[in-house]
């Protein structure tokens, strides 16, 4: 079930909605939805129960080839986030 609503767009946003709809057939009401659905995809909200489960489940399932990393990963950290 679709149920209507209102959104105010600038205009460079609705220029820019109508030439994707134009070029891919596709309507601007199916774009926007389709752009909310990403958005909202990134932003799942999980309770606090479900971080820790899904960490959990992930935990010791991958290898870094190193034998320190537990002592010295605030060091390994930013050496992987420089430059």
């Amino acid at each position: 079930m679709m149920i209507r609503t209102q959104v105010q767009l600038t205009e460079d946003q609705l220029k820019a909605l109508r030439r994707l709809s134009a070029a891919t057939g596709r309507s601007t009401a199916e774009l926007i939805r389709n752009g909310i659905d990403q958005y909202l995809v990134g932003k799942r909200i999980t309770n606090a129960k479900d971080r820790i489960e899904r960490a959990l489940r992930v935990a010791g399932r991958f290898s870094s080839g190193r034998s320190d990393v537990s002592a010295e990963h605030d060091r390994h950290l930013g050496e992987a986030f420089e430059g």
